[in-house]
């Protein structure tokens, strides 16, 4: 694959060979998050766990101490009080059965968030093909199922972010932006880890983290030390 002059350049700032403590990766991260606009951080993170066992699922939520930078925007699928709980916290777009048939038969797609009540599970059930691919599915472990709906929405748009394995058993998650800077960035990077860490099944066997990673948008992975996180 060919990068720009900009890749290149930033290239050169890491050492390849090294595994950095997290706030060295993440200072040569906004370094080389030179492109025009706010690039976002990601991070990567591979497991020593099988994915395809329910007892070895890593899966969670947790808010950001400094958000993630993103405006999200919430769907709050609920009724009654429920509905009225959602509006009052900020959600952006709340309804019940006519949300779900919106998104049915107008594909429209329009938020980033969905958050409902137990008792709306029916409805959001039948949209599971079409949101599910998308990693937009509402979950209770993600807190996103749930009766206090004003706390989910709040949650959701202070910067909440759901983690969880993919099928080569990485976590891939945003955790903020460059113009955060560094110690910004590092308060997130280890909220989201000490949960990972905690969120250890115990059926795992040898080493949990195996590798992380962490990037900008436009620039290079740096490898972060992965004996730093031990459960």
């Amino acid at each position: 694959m060919k990068h720009g002059k900009k890749y290149i350049d930033s290239e050169k700032l890491i050492d390849r060979s090294k595994f950095y403590d997290p706030q060295e990766a993440l200072e040569l991260t906004v370094k080389t998050g030179t492109a025009k606009f706010d690039e976002t951080v990601e991070i990567h993170v591979k497991l020593g766990v099988d994915s395809r066992h329910a007892d070895q699922q890593v899966r969670g939520a947790l808010v950001l101490p400094n958000g993630t930078g993103k405006q999200v925007r919430v769907l709050a699928i609920c009724k009654g009080d429920a509905a009225k709980e959602a509006e009052e916290a900020g959600a952006d777009f709340v309804g019940a059965e006519d949300m779900a048939q919106k998104i049915q038969s107008e594909g429209w797609m329009d938020f980033d968030v969905v958050i409902t009540t137990p008792d709306m599970m029916g409805v959001v059930g039948r949209l599971g093909k079409i949101l599910g691919p998308r990693g937009l599915m509402p979950n209770p472990k993600a807190g996103t199922v749930t009766r206090e709906m004003g706390k989910a929405v709040k949650e959701a748009k202070a910067g909440k972010i759901e983690y969880r394995l993919d099928k080569s058993n990485i976590i891939h998650c945003v955790i903020g932006r460059v113009s955060f800077g560094t110690e910004k960035l590092t308060e997130n990077f280890n909220a989201l880890m000490d949960a990972i860490v905690k969120a250890k099944p115990s059926a795992a066997k040898g080493q949990y983290v195996r590798s992380c990673v962490v990037a900008a948008t436009m620039g290079p992975g740096v490898r972060v030390n992965p004996n730093k996180f031990t459960a």
